[in-house]
């Protein structure tokens, strides 16, 4: 209607022009249908995502799940000794964040590895997972102990695809390592101390084991500072006491080779020289300088063992010579409650995880390493 009038407002009153208003409709017309034409094309484009792209940030934000599911999922069947850590433990003490940890057995068909901690183990494997493994999944065996006081379990050849242990041939080497300085670091000063020889005896460390025997002995040729009672799982968590020695006595109560434990790195993480008794030298060598520690078999018997401590301690050159490694090399203090007792272990399993996807099964668990058929880090061997 308004168009009409318009047309009779342009023209002639007396002499209206039909055509001209017919141009004018069909041009109104036309301009309104491709309104309306781009108008539902931006509709569509928008709803399509593709005509306003979102930030990278809300992208990130949009999806969360895409980050985590690139994370391989790791069950952990058994808690080692029932002690639980956070799940998030590895990030906080350790900083890795390659995996996702889980102990809910339903996620079981999901995940990429499965820890089993073997003293947890049935002899008859009833307690083991029932339902056909996943052809991706491997099954990690978890075993911190000495062969002698580990238990054969028969059924277990064939059944395990890598070994976290304490060996060096293991496919996950459990062991807190030096690491390296980036920048030269100056000569270190001599730290103060009370004492020259210290001794931590711990609840569970047996009167007749190797390393008290020696420690027995050694008691009769030089004063040694004695700290006990009631200690955490491993005897060496009492870092202040170390740290008020000079030298601290840190003695495996069995001896095999690559059976090196915190006890090692307690000392070293806080500025006290470890005498060590365990495997030779040469293996203790194999994780750190040898210039770091004093070994007992370096001595034909204690009492050498007492004159040369006693001798050290009036040199402060000799002394200084203990540390000059920390130039080059560092040593961190680890955790120590009980709950994180396997914290490493698992933590290295994770870590493992992400850098290795190499799959292959133990054939012989209970054999030497480096046997026909055998798989590596199993349980024997001295």
């Amino acid at each position: 209607m308004l168009i009409f009038l318009y047309c009779f407002a342009e023209t002639n009153p007396s002499k209206p022009t039909v055509t001209g208003c017919l141009q004018l409709l069909c041009g109104v017309i036309f301009t309104l249908g491709t309104l309306l034409t781009l108008y539902i094309t931006f509709i569509k484009s928008t709803l399509n995502g593709n005509c306003i792209p979102l930030p990278s940030d809300a992208n990130r934000h949009y999806n969360p799940v895409q980050k985590v599911a690139k994370k391989p999922l790791i069950l952990i069947w058994f808690w080692p000794e029932d002690l639980k850590f956070d799940l998030d433990d590895c990030k906080k003490h350790l900083n890795i964040d390659g995996c996702r940890l889980t102990d809910d057995r339903s996620l079981y068909l999901k995940a990429k590895e499965v820890i089993f901690f073997h003293d947890a183990i049935k002899d008859d494997l009833s307690n083991l997972p029932r339902l056909r493994r996943p052809a991706f999944q491997r099954w990690i065996w978890l075993n911190l102990q000495p062969p002698a006081n580990t238990r054969r379990i028969e059924g277990a050849d064939n059944l395990f695809n890598l070994s976290l242990n304490f060996r060096k041939d293991a496919d996950i080497q459990v062991r807190w390592d030096l690491t390296y300085n980036k920048i030269l670091g100056k000569a270190p000063s001599l730290p103060k101390k009370e004492h020259v020889v210290c001794y931590i005896k711990g609840d569970k460390v047996a009167d007749n084991s190797t390393g008290h025997s020696y420690y027995k002995e050694l008691a009769k040729h030089i004063d040694i500072k004695v700290f006990g009672g009631s200690l955490s799982w491993f005897q060496n968590t009492n870092f202040d006491a170390i740290c008020s020695c000079k030298f601290q006595l840190a003695f495996e109560d069995l001896i095999y080779r690559d059976y090196i434990t915190e006890k090692l790195n307690g000392p070293l993480a806080v500025g006290t020289v470890p005498v060590v008794l365990g495997p030779p030298r040469l293996n203790y060598e194999d994780f750190v300088p040898g210039d770091s520690f004093v070994h007992v078999n370096d001595f034909p018997n204690a009492s050498s063992l007492a004159d040369f401590l006693k001798r050290v301690d009036t040199d402060d050159t000799a002394y200084s010579r203990y540390f000059l490694w920390r130039q080059y090399f560092s040593a961190h203090r680890h955790p120590v409650t009980d709950n994180h007792k396997y914290l490493k272990a698992i933590c290295s399993a994770c870590d493992f995880s992400v850098r290795n996807r190499d799959y292959r099964v133990i054939r012989h668990l209970h054999k030497c390493p480096g046997t026909a058929g055998g798989g590596g880090g199993g349980i024997s061997g001295t």
